[in-house]
């Protein structure tokens, strides 16, 4: 079961990852990653939780959220996760744990650094080789960002427009599809592990002021720049998060490669 961010840092944008237990493939089938997603809208309606991204793959999630309150994302976690757990089981007549016992979160800078995680997310699938592009991936918060509905919408349309200084959805869609398709045509989809195995990225300054807040409670962070993006990294192994779990990293072996159609 998720447990709630010991380092609780107010107003960050995090992107949040949870992987099935023992990296099985308990999401393979779309109906389990709907239902996932049912209760992502809940949570929404509940507390208050405020999505800017995701995509459910076979054997983990990516979410990214604005924490607006101290409670909002560990209790929207844990019922996020505890309900897609006991539904799935409870049909299965299955016993055990369904998911890690803590998920990742990833403190991520706004501006340049949010657009570019954003797109990180849109691209899971297309780099796993289920999909050629982000909208060929039905349960995405891609295609909830380019053809919004009126009803059940989990994206907080409004919020990504304030992050990016826009004042009206169809411009931020359109940015939002040319941020993938300059990435698709000149960056290409290779995995980059910082987005969801550190405990923050972005700028030196935004990264330095993360270092201090944290000061003392986890000694050994480093600090690493390339290509202009600041990482600041766990002490312990690839995975290991702001919760002291050990994991193993997520990687294209740990995906399954589903039949979408």
């Amino acid at each position: 079961m998720p447990r709630a961010n010991r380092h609780y840092i107010p107003g960050c944008v995090w992107h949040i990852t949870h992987r099935c237990h023992k990296q099985d493939f308990l999401l393979k089938f779309e109906k389990d990653r709907k239902r996932w997603r049912h209760w992502l809208y809940e949570a929404k309606k509940r507390y208050g939780l405020c999505v800017l991204n995701y995509i459910v793959t076979s054997n983990h999630t990516h979410l990214l959220v604005v924490d607006t309150g101290e409670q909002v994302i560990p209790k929207s976690l844990q019922l996020i996760a505890g309900r897609t757990a006991q539904e799935y089981n409870v049909r299965k007549n299955r016993t055990g744990a369904f998911w890690e016992d803590r998920y990742h979160a990833t403190a991520i800078q706004t501006d340049d650094y949010l657009s570019r995680c954003l797109v990180y997310i849109d691209l899971n699938m297309v780099r796993a080789g289920v999909v050629r592009h982000p909208s060929e991936y039905s349960i995405s918060g891609y295609n909830e960002i380019q053809t919004p509905s009126k009803r059940y919408q989990v994206v907080n349309q409004k919020a990504l427009n304030d992050l990016f200084g826009i004042k009206e959805g169809q411009s931020f869609r359109k940015m939002h599809r040319g941020w993938v398709e300059h990435v698709l045509l000149n960056e290409g989809t290779k995995r980059q592990e910082f987005w969801s195995e550190s405990v923050a990225v972005g700028g030196e300054s935004f990264i330095l002021d993360i270092q201090q807040k944290l000061a003392g409670r986890i000694p050994g962070r480093s600090i690493v720049t390339e290509n202009e993006i600041t990482v600041l990294n766990e002490p312990l192994a690839a995975y290991s998060t702001l919760f002291d779990a050990k994991k193993a990293p997520l990687s294209l072996k740990n995906t399954y490669f589903l039949d979408i159609k």
